[in-house]
């Protein structure tokens, strides 16, 4: 069995600013992942980021990754890929199926002082007819093919969504060379930022509110060949008579995303439901440890945002962890965290950030409310 002071489960961009945190203070540090190269999402993401010089303003994504990599191997981080976590057990055991250059699985147990949890979140699906047809994908599988993997998903694509997501990667998508023939929005806006919005719109790219996909339409090869639209009433249902078919070889659906719950379910922590931040969710306090003693959590597993508010709260979990192993100073660590936390209140300036700012501070106060202090895992 190997013993770590840290483990940290998820090499996104929460994972590995918290990785880096608990190392570079000293901190036996094992970071895991089941993709094959870390990074999360970040190397999906070609366009600059916005916001002030503390989020890395007018820097690309992928270029904050490769900065992130290189301050995790300057920290000392041990980072194991193609590697998933089977089971949390009594007095911080973990099982993990590490994978091996040669290909091969071999099963390890390390037993952590401090474990964080940072799975991020995953896409919500839509069913309509035909969902399950060859050509319907997530937005995120769309952009995964044509950021990291350098291969077009097809020609000519309809998006479903309107959020940040699918106006950012429809965007992309006209990068890498596909036509995207509409963009479809149940609701009677567009729900992303207003920046990404004209980009579509300036493009000649039509956006159909108020309109959703009924069906998806199979060709002789069996893959997607259009879709039909219909128009929806006030309780996003589709109007009889307003259908329409789209010519398309590809649907991509941008309908949200929702936490990842399975570790920490597994740990036994205390969850609670928060529509805003998308379901489930664990409990934790501002030190973003969960009802589970020496079980942090951060990013996308408290509730879906964006990678700078999951790259703020990595270094928080980072930060506590060090603390409780006597690294740092519980002074430094409050003034750490504080600095942190008024970063966040400027991250999510605006009615939406608001909100979730709101909605974090709910959660928070819930997890005192609740449990008080953290119980030990059982």
């Amino acid at each position: 069995m190997l013993q770590k002071d840290v483990l940290v489960i998820g090499a996104g961009p929460a994972g590995l600013a918290a990785s880096i945190e608990a190392g570079k203070y000293g901190a036996s540090t094992l970071l895991v992942d089941l993709n094959m190269q870390p990074g999360g999402q970040l190397f999906k993401q070609i366009h600059k980021f916005f916001g002030s010089s503390a989020h890395r303003s007018g820097t690309r994504g992928y270029d904050i990754g490769k900065q992130l990599l290189q301050e995790a191997q300057e920290a000392n981080v041990e980072i194991w890929m193609q590697s998933t976590v089977i089971g949390i057990f009594p007095e911080h055991k973990v099982a993990i199926e590490k994978g091996l250059d040669s290909g091969k699985k071999e099963m390890i147990t390390i037993q952590a002082k401090k474990i964080i949890i940072a799975t991020g979140a995953s896409e919500n699906a839509i069913r309509f007819n035909g969902w399950t047809t060859p050509g319907v994908m997530g937005a995120g599988a769309a952009q995964t093919m044509i950021n990291v993997n350098h291969v077009k998903p097809g020609q000519q694509i309809v998006m479903l969504g309107t959020g940040n997501v699918g106006l950012i990667v429809s965007y992309q998508l006209m990068q890498a060379g596909c036509d995207v023939v509409s963009l479809i929005e149940a609701a009677p806006k567009i729900g992303g930022y207003a920046v990404h919005a004209a980009k579509i719109r300036r493009a000649g790219v039509p956006i159909r509110l108020r309109h959703t996909i009924i069906e998806a339409k199979k060709g002789e090869n069996g893959c997607v060949c259009g879709c039909v639209i219909a128009e929806v009433n006030e309780h996003f249902q589709p109007i009889p008579g307003t259908e329409e078919t789209i010519a398309c070889d590809t649907i991509a659906l941008a309908a949200g995303l929702k936490p990842t719950m399975d570790l920490v379910k597994l740990a036994g922590c205390k969850l609670t439901f928060n529509g805003p931040f998308g379901g489930y969710i664990p409990l934790h306090n501002d030190r973003m440890e969960t009802s589970c003693l020496g079980i942090f959590v951060a990013g996308d597993t408290t509730g879906v945002e964006e990678a700078n508010t999951a790259l703020e709260e990595g270094k928080i979990a980072g930060i506590s962890v060090a603390e409780d192993l006597g690294l740092i100073s519980p002074d430094t660590a409050s003034n750490q965290r504080k600095e942190i936390w008024e970063r966040l209140h400027s991250l999510r300036l605006g009615p939406f950030g608001e909100r979730r700012m709101q909605e974090k501070e709910a959660v928070m106060k819930e997890y005192e409310t609740c449990i008080g202090a953290p119980i030990p895992i059982q």
